[in-house]
Protein backbone atom coordinates (compact mmCIF):
# COMPACT_ATOMS: atom_id res chain seq x y z
CA UNK A 1 0.00 0.00 0.00
CA UNK A 2 1.25 3.46 -0.84
CA UNK A 3 0.18 6.85 0.52
CA UNK A 4 -3.12 5.59 1.96
CA UNK A 5 -5.39 8.11 3.67
CA UNK A 6 -8.49 7.12 5.65
CA UNK A 7 -10.56 9.54 7.72
CA UNK A 8 -13.62 9.04 9.86
CA UNK A 9 -15.10 12.52 10.14
CA UNK A 10 -12.47 14.72 11.77
CA UNK A 11 -10.32 11.76 12.85
CA UNK A 12 -7.49 10.77 10.50
CA UNK A 13 -6.56 7.12 11.04
CA UNK A 14 -4.22 6.66 8.07
CA UNK A 15 -2.42 9.73 6.71
CA UNK A 16 -0.40 9.02 3.56
CA UNK A 17 0.54 5.68 5.13
CA UNK A 18 2.72 3.30 3.12
CA UNK A 19 3.61 -0.30 3.91
CA UNK A 20 5.21 -3.18 2.03
CA UNK A 21 4.13 -6.56 3.41
CA UNK A 22 6.08 -9.79 2.92
CA UNK A 23 4.60 -12.12 0.31
CA UNK A 24 4.78 -15.17 2.56
CA UNK A 25 4.88 -16.23 6.18
CA UNK A 26 3.00 -14.77 9.14
CA UNK A 27 3.32 -11.04 9.74
CA UNK A 28 2.19 -9.50 13.02
CA UNK A 29 0.89 -5.96 13.31
CA UNK A 30 1.75 -4.91 16.84
CA UNK A 31 0.55 -1.68 18.40
CA UNK A 32 -1.62 -0.17 21.07
CA UNK A 33 -5.38 -0.49 21.01
CA UNK A 34 -6.94 2.17 18.80
CA UNK A 35 -3.81 2.95 16.77
CA UNK A 36 -5.42 1.87 13.47
CA UNK A 37 -4.53 -1.82 13.03
CA UNK A 38 -8.14 -2.87 12.37
CA UNK A 39 -8.60 -0.08 9.82
CA UNK A 40 -5.40 -1.21 8.12
CA UNK A 41 -6.69 -4.80 7.91
CA UNK A 42 -10.04 -3.59 6.55
CA UNK A 43 -8.21 -1.58 3.86
CA UNK A 44 -6.19 -4.67 2.89
CA UNK A 45 -9.42 -6.71 2.69
CA UNK A 46 -11.03 -4.14 0.40
CA UNK A 47 -13.73 -3.39 2.98
CA UNK A 48 -12.61 0.14 3.85
CA UNK A 49 -12.50 2.72 1.08
CA UNK A 50 -9.49 5.03 0.98
CA UNK A 51 -9.53 8.73 0.20
CA UNK A 52 -6.10 8.61 -1.40
CA UNK A 53 -3.45 6.08 -2.27
CA UNK A 54 -2.99 2.70 -3.88
CA UNK A 55 -3.61 -0.74 -2.37
CA UNK A 56 -2.41 -3.89 -4.09
CA UNK A 57 -3.25 -7.20 -2.38
CA UNK A 58 -3.32 -10.80 -3.57
CA UNK A 59 -6.59 -12.02 -5.00
CA UNK A 60 -9.32 -13.14 -2.62
CA UNK A 61 -8.26 -11.84 0.78
CA UNK A 62 -10.12 -13.45 3.69
CA UNK A 63 -10.63 -11.62 6.98
CA UNK A 64 -11.36 -12.73 10.53
CA UNK A 65 -13.05 -9.83 12.30
CA UNK A 66 -12.53 -8.96 15.97
CA UNK A 67 -16.09 -10.09 16.62
CA UNK A 68 -16.81 -13.80 16.11
CA UNK A 69 -20.03 -13.15 14.15
CA UNK A 70 -21.35 -16.64 14.85
CA UNK A 71 -24.97 -17.49 14.10
CA UNK A 72 -26.66 -18.82 17.27
CA UNK A 73 -28.96 -21.18 15.34
CA UNK A 74 -26.14 -22.90 13.41
CA UNK A 75 -24.07 -25.76 14.83
CA UNK A 76 -20.29 -25.72 14.91
CA UNK A 77 -20.05 -27.95 11.83
CA UNK A 78 -22.70 -25.91 10.00
CA UNK A 79 -20.60 -22.77 10.44
CA UNK A 80 -17.79 -24.50 8.52
CA UNK A 81 -20.05 -26.20 5.98
CA UNK A 82 -21.69 -22.87 5.14
CA UNK A 83 -18.43 -21.47 3.70
CA UNK A 84 -17.33 -24.58 1.81
CA UNK A 85 -18.48 -25.47 -1.69
CA UNK A 86 -20.37 -28.75 -1.81
CA UNK A 87 -17.38 -30.64 -3.24
CA UNK A 88 -15.25 -29.59 -0.22
CA UNK A 89 -17.72 -30.51 2.54
CA UNK A 90 -15.54 -33.47 3.47
CA UNK A 91 -13.02 -30.96 4.86
CA UNK A 92 -15.15 -29.93 7.88
CA UNK A 93 -13.26 -32.19 10.28
CA UNK A 94 -9.91 -30.87 8.98
CA UNK A 95 -10.81 -27.28 9.89
CA UNK A 96 -12.27 -28.25 13.26
CA UNK A 97 -9.10 -30.23 14.05
CA UNK A 98 -6.93 -27.25 13.08
CA UNK A 99 -8.80 -25.16 15.69
CA UNK A 100 -8.89 -28.01 18.24
CA UNK A 101 -12.68 -28.25 18.17
CA UNK A 102 -13.03 -31.99 17.61
CA UNK A 103 -16.08 -33.36 19.41
CA UNK A 104 -17.94 -30.03 19.28
CA UNK A 105 -19.50 -30.55 15.84
CA UNK A 106 -23.15 -30.65 17.01
CA UNK A 107 -22.85 -27.86 19.57
CA UNK A 108 -24.19 -24.34 19.07
CA UNK A 109 -22.28 -21.13 19.84
CA UNK A 110 -24.10 -20.59 23.16
CA UNK A 111 -22.60 -23.86 24.44
CA UNK A 112 -19.03 -22.78 23.60
CA UNK A 113 -16.62 -20.87 25.83
CA UNK A 114 -15.35 -17.52 24.57
CA UNK A 115 -12.08 -19.07 23.41
CA UNK A 116 -13.90 -21.90 21.65
CA UNK A 117 -16.12 -19.41 19.84
CA UNK A 118 -13.03 -17.52 18.74
CA UNK A 119 -11.43 -20.71 17.43
CA UNK A 120 -14.62 -21.55 15.52
CA UNK A 121 -14.62 -18.12 13.89
CA UNK A 122 -10.96 -18.65 12.97
CA UNK A 123 -11.63 -22.12 11.51
CA UNK A 124 -14.50 -20.73 9.45
CA UNK A 125 -12.33 -17.90 8.06
CA UNK A 126 -9.50 -20.28 7.17
CA UNK A 127 -11.89 -22.72 5.50
CA UNK A 128 -12.84 -19.94 3.07
CA UNK A 129 -9.38 -20.13 1.51
CA UNK A 130 -8.04 -17.15 -0.40
CA UNK A 131 -4.75 -15.62 -1.39
CA UNK A 132 -4.20 -13.58 1.79
CA UNK A 133 -5.42 -14.33 5.30
CA UNK A 134 -6.12 -11.30 7.52
CA UNK A 135 -6.69 -12.06 11.21
CA UNK A 136 -7.82 -9.39 13.67
CA UNK A 137 -6.98 -10.52 17.22
CA UNK A 138 -7.32 -14.22 16.26
CA UNK A 139 -6.46 -15.61 19.68
CA UNK A 140 -8.43 -13.36 22.03
CA UNK A 141 -9.57 -15.60 24.88
CA UNK A 142 -7.40 -18.54 23.72
CA UNK A 143 -4.68 -19.81 26.06
CA UNK A 144 -1.10 -19.27 24.85
CA UNK A 145 -0.07 -22.93 24.37
CA UNK A 146 -3.18 -23.67 22.29
CA UNK A 147 -2.73 -20.47 20.28
CA UNK A 148 0.86 -21.50 19.52
CA UNK A 149 -0.24 -24.93 18.27
CA UNK A 150 -2.98 -23.44 16.10
CA UNK A 151 -0.67 -20.77 14.71
CA UNK A 152 1.77 -23.50 13.67
CA UNK A 153 -1.07 -25.22 11.77
CA UNK A 154 -1.99 -21.92 10.13
CA UNK A 155 1.65 -21.51 9.05
CA UNK A 156 1.57 -24.97 7.46
CA UNK A 157 -1.21 -23.81 5.10
CA UNK A 158 1.50 -21.96 3.15
CA UNK A 159 -0.53 -18.77 2.71
CA UNK A 160 0.56 -15.23 3.53
CA UNK A 161 -1.02 -14.21 6.85
CA UNK A 162 -1.26 -10.76 8.42
CA UNK A 163 -2.53 -10.68 11.99
CA UNK A 164 -3.01 -8.06 14.65
CA UNK A 165 -2.46 -9.10 18.23
CA UNK A 166 -2.00 -7.70 21.71
CA UNK A 167 -0.62 -11.02 22.99
CA UNK A 168 3.18 -10.86 23.18
CA UNK A 169 3.35 -14.66 22.99
CA UNK A 170 1.50 -14.65 19.66
CA UNK A 171 3.55 -11.82 18.19
CA UNK A 172 6.78 -13.61 19.18
CA UNK A 173 5.74 -16.65 17.12
CA UNK A 174 5.30 -14.68 13.89
CA UNK A 175 7.87 -14.56 11.10
CA UNK A 176 7.88 -10.75 10.89
CA UNK A 177 6.62 -8.05 13.26
CA UNK A 178 5.61 -4.56 12.19
CA UNK A 179 5.45 -2.21 15.17
CA UNK A 180 2.83 0.50 14.80
CA UNK A 181 1.63 3.57 16.69
CA UNK A 182 -1.04 6.17 16.11
CA UNK A 183 -3.45 7.56 15.19
CA UNK A 184 -2.63 8.49 12.61
CA UNK A 185 -1.02 5.12 12.06
CA UNK A 186 2.75 5.09 11.63
CA UNK A 187 5.41 2.42 11.56
CA UNK A 188 7.94 2.56 14.39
Amino acid sequence: MKNITVRFGEKTVLDHFSLQLPEDGITALSGSSGCGKTTLLRVLAGLQPVEEGIVATPADPVILFQENRLLPWRTVEQHIADVLPRERRGEISRWLALAELEGEEKGCPAALSGGMGRRLALARALACGGGLILLDEPFAGVDAPRAARILERVRSLGLPVVLSSHERETVALCDQVIHLDGPPLRQL
